[in-house]
């Protein structure tokens, strides 16, 4: 579907990510930081994580990828290598306490990113060229800012605009704009302050020099800024509740006793479980018990207490309850003819399918029964795409590389063996052998993977045109191969359970029956959609296929989505593209658009599967743009 307008619909260049997650690696020297994109830029320790920020997006590609890269720089190099989050963490609590707290903060991070800046520079002279294109596009951003929040009377925002032109001015005469007349007295005092800050040796001097500045503004301002321009993160934050920090509210008085059991668990013990009624409006019956426990005093033990939190008095009036349910009849999948291995991932390093699909979980459904309609229907569009399978069909005999078949030798006649030994040690030599012809049989095999996700609703129609014009031009040469859909149940996703369903319409056992095919028909689309997890998923299945050409074909408009899949969707979408190749199996996206596709959207395709992708406004023209697709792919497979 060709979107005019896309609103709020970022898309991810999965190669520059890629190239920025090995350049962080690099620099930081730890291969478990990943890389992703951000509003802000700024690296977690705890998350292990460096973000760079979306404020480089639409831009020239020059700049976005130099922007990008300097945000790196920053964080895996200069942060990790010369900031002192000691005074981070102080000067985190002291600017909370200030009337001022989100300049306080940002304020730091504009000095302290200044300073390591000099520090990268000078440790690494090859970025000096992408920390120049960053200070020439904020230096316009902050130019053009300042006029912005002095139209709106925004003058804390106008102090820390200022605050970057006059650290990055390319002059040290810098002519002061006037903020307004109240500020005449405090504007060149706020001036030396920040000239402190070319001064600075670490962290330290800068926490000093910003506290300076905050006491002098915090006096004269009337409130604090209201744009967020970067981002303060501090990985120790303490949470307060009305003054009093969490650790605070817990509970420190002296246990009664402190023994503890000798034995540990063996699993054999009993438990026991109380039923507590309570009313609820969709409860048949109102309970008459209500059960509280006040425990003061007991034995440690090792037995597993589901990490619950500890009980209070308190929580009489905030009971927490758990109502009746039932599951939803809606799109019941119980009767599954086969389930997929788990995806077991959340042990560390045991990621089969991909550390954005460690709790993804394959699942086969059996297919429905076909009838009438389906077969009726079937039936009309195999007859819509009857002239192009036959073109199609003469395009894949040909192309395609057939199986060969071993030589014949010991013959009395024929094509003379270089082993003439025989001729002195046989009474009846057999010199010859004869050069067999090629078989009938084509030596490759296609996987057909259907993206049945809500996004293709509009083409799911012609989408099945295409696979029914693959599956009979398949069939009719004889080549083996299996038609899934796939999708990701999103009402019961959660962030340790995905469930993603896959419909194998047709298997390579039932490819090439003649009765197969309106099974097709069944396809429809459905909600969610994973694509990086189906593709390892079906890949596994054809790499253990013996043919030597294998085609994984992914029918789909390229936009994956799904649970907690919108950041790397696309990015961990590429890496199981480019893992199947590495296997040996070429992955082909084929996308039927009647109305064409916009420019972004063509960007995404690119990103995922690189030059393998096909755009067919029809079926009719489907046959043409596919054959030297697969010519090409036939010349790499005999020259590699």
């Amino acid at each position: 579907m060709y979107r005019f307008i896309d609103f709020n619909d970022e898309k991810i260049d999965s190669l520059l990510v890629m190239e920025l997650s090995d350049l962080t690696k690099t620099l930081t020297k730890n291969p478990e930081i990943d890389t992703e994109v951000r509003v802000h830029s700024y690296i977690s320790r705890t998350e292990k994580k460096l973000y760079v920020s979306h404020f480089w997006n639409h831009r020239e590609e020059d700049i976005t990828r130099a922007g990008m890269k300097s945000d790196v720089y920053l964080r895996a190099l200069g942060n990790v290598s010369y900031t002192n989050y000691e005074e981070v963490e102080q000067y985190a609590r002291w600017a909370e306490k200030s009337q001022i707290p989100r300049f306080a903060k940002q304020l730091f991070v504009l000095a302290e990113d200044l300073r390591i800046e000099e520090l990268c520079k000078k440790a690494r002279p090859g970025m000096k060229k992408e920390f120049q294109v960053r200070r020439n596009v904020y230096y316009q951003f902050f130019q053009t800012q300042l006029k912005v929040n002095l139209e709106k009377s925004l003058f804390t925002d106008c102090f820390y605009n200022l605050a970057y032109l006059i650290m990055n001015a390319q002059t040290p005469l810098y002519d002061l704009p006037e903020i307004h007349t109240q500020f005449e007295m405090t504007t060149p005092r706020f001036q030396t302050n920040l000239e402190a800050i070319f001064e600075a040796k670490n962290t330290r001097d800068i926490v000093t020099v910003c506290k300076s500045i905050v006491l002098l503004l915090e006096n004269e301002v009337k409130r604090d800024m209201v744009n967020d321009y970067f981002h303060f993160h501090n990985d120790q934050v303490t949470y307060s509740y009305n003054g009093e920090k969490y650790q605070d509210l817990l509970r420190k008085d002296p246990l009664a006793n402190d023994d503890e059991f000798s034995e540990d668990p063996n699993g054999d013990e009993e438990f026991f479980k109380e039923e507590m009624k309570t009313w609820h409006r969709e409860t048949s019956e109102m309970g008459k018990t209500f059960l509280q426990f006040d425990l003061d005093q007991g034995t440690k033990s090792k037995f597993l207490a589901n990490d619950a939190r500890e009980g209070e008095p308190g929580d009489q009036s905030l009971a927490i309850v758990k109502g009746s349910a039932g599951k939803s009849s809606y799109k019941d999948y119980s009767p599954l003819d086969e389930i997929g291995e788990k995806n077991k991932g959340s042990a560390k390093g045991n990621e089969p399918y991909g550390k954005e699909n460690q709790f993804a979980e394959a699942l086969f459904l059996k297919n429905d029964q076909v009838d009438l309609e389906q077969r009726t229907k079937y039936q009309n569009y195999k007859n819509d795409v009857i002239l192009y399978q036959k073109k199609l069909k003469k395009m894949i005999d040909l192309t395609l590389e057939h199986k060969k078949q071993t030589t014949r030798s010991n013959l009395p006649f024929g094509r003379l063996d270089k082993r003439l030994v025989r001729f002195f040690t046989d009474e009846q030599p057999r010199l010859f052998y004869k050069k067999n012809e090629d078989s009938k049989e084509i030596d490759a095999v296609f996987s057909m993977l259907v993206d049945c996700s809500a996004s293709m609703q509009e083409i799911m129609e012609e989408t099945k045109k295409g696979i029914i014009l693959f599956h009979e031009a398949l069939k009719s040469v004889r080549v083996p191969h299996e038609i899934t859909g796939f999708w990701e149940d999103a009402n019961d996703a959660t962030e340790d359970s995905q469930p993603n369903y896959f419909r194998q319409v047709v298997t390579f056992a039932t490819s090439l029956n003649r009765e197969v095919g309106p099974e097709i028909m069944q396809l429809k689309a459905e909600e969610d959609n994973r694509d990086g997890f189906a593709i390892r998923v079906i890949g596994e299945r054809l790499f253990t296929r013996t043919e030597k050409q294998k085609y994984l074909i992914v029918f789909s408009d390229g936009e994956p989505a799904a649970f907690g899949y919108d950041q790397n969707g696309i990015l961990d979408t590429h890496l199981a593209v480019v893992e199947a190749r590495k296997k040996g199996i070429e992955v082909i996206n084929i996308f039927l658009a009647k109305d064409g596709v916009g420019e972004e959207q063509r960007k995404v395709f690119t990103n995922i599967y690189g030059p393998y992708s096909l755009i067919a406004p029809s079926i009719e023209v489907l046959p043409d743009i596919l054959f030297p697709l697969l010519k090409k792919l036939l010349f790499k497979s005999i020259h590699m």
